[in-house]
């Protein structure tokens, strides 16, 4: 059957799963069950006959949000928090896959320019980072303690303070998304940028890996988060302009309840961070290498899983179990 024909034979039916979803209480989950497997069947005969349609994404996402709306009701059974994190948080991520891409591409397209300016520009770094830190920095170089910075303050005070900061920065970059995403592309840009200049200075300092030794224990999650929470802010502005099929109001609504969760799921992670930062970080030159090492990548590989990896077999599960049925 040709796409064209197979669109117009099943429009109306996919339409109704568009206003079954749209609605807030489901009368009847079962009738929705049933037009969800009818909904798998359409998915698995377009993923064989239309591979590189738009189609086959189409179908995949309205999946995805039909079993989102069936098990609905479930979820006041389950833990609510957990089925949060472990399916509801996943699946959109992976609906909303292409704006993680955009804000890591665009935050280390930020990072290689601030690595670029700081090399060709002897004033770069006092610029970004302020005469002050700097100055103090160099101090801290020649006193052989190039991460000192991170040692001041008690453990407890360091912890909420760089936490709280840490959600500031996070919510920023969300919530900037409003300017059509302009704003949390400021965000993004600018932590960018003093994220390649900072490591530059110490490059030029020679004390790239002492420094990045503790600096990244924390670093690690915390710079993925803002990342992710950048992600957010540009699902937020793309719902602003562009509703496709929806109302403008109704588009901006579906993309703020959907990048809140998004920013809520980065929250423990954050904490994560600033506790390391707080309470990890400032043994970091008395650590050995293995254990500092085993700290970044292992941080670096729970949130990278969680955000990358997971989204996917998530989805590959709720696919394949509604084609198995």
């Amino acid at each position: 059957m040709r796409e064209v024909a197979f669109i117009r034979q099943n429009k109306e039916k996919w339409l109704q799963f568009e206003k079954a979803i749209a609605q807030k209480k489901v009368d009847n989950p079962d009738d929705l069950a049933n037009l969800y497997m009818h909904l798998i069947n359409d998915l698995a005969y377009a993923q064989t006959y239309y591979k590189k349609s738009k189609l086959v994404t189409y179908l995949n996402n309205l999946a995805v949000r039909v079993y989102q709306k069936i098990y609905q009701t479930k979820r006041e059974e389950a833990n609510v928090l957990v089925y949060f994190f472990k399916v509801e948080v996943p699946l959109l991520l992976y609906q909303y896959k292409r704006y993680i891409l955009y804000s890591f591409a665009f935050f280390l397209v930020a990072v290689l320019v601030g690595i670029v300016s700081a090399a060709n520009d002897d004033t770069f770094v006092r610029l970004i980072l302020g005469d002050d830190y700097v100055n103090k920095t160099l101090q801290n170089i020649e006193n052989g303690d190039p991460v000192a910075v991170y040692k001041s303050g008690s453990n407890w005070g360091s912890f909420i303070g760089i936490t709280f900061n840490n959600l500031k920065v996070g919510l920023m970059s969300f919530a900037y998304g409003v300017t059509g995403g302009i704003g949390t592309a400021y965000v993004l840009l600018q932590n960018g940028i003093m994220l390649g200049a900072f490591q530059y200075f110490f490059e030029q300092q020679d004390v790239l890996w002492k420094s990045a030794k503790g600096i990244w224990i924390h670093g690690a999650m915390e710079i993925f988060a803002i990342v992710i929470e950048g992600a957010a802010g540009f699902l937020l502005g793309a719902s602003i302009l562009f509703p496709k099929t929806f109302s403008r109001m109704v588009s901006f609504k579906r993309g703020m309840r959907d990048s809140i969760k998004i920013v809520i799921s980065t929250f423990p992670f954050t904490i994560a961070a600033g506790f390391l930062e707080g309470f990890v970080t400032r043994y970091s030159d008395s650590m050995p290498i293995f254990l500092a090492l085993l700290i970044i990548f292992g941080t670096l590989g729970l949130i990278s899983y969680y955000y990358l990896i997971y989204p996917y077999k998530v989805h590959k599960k709720i696919i394949t179990s509604g084609l198995e049925k």
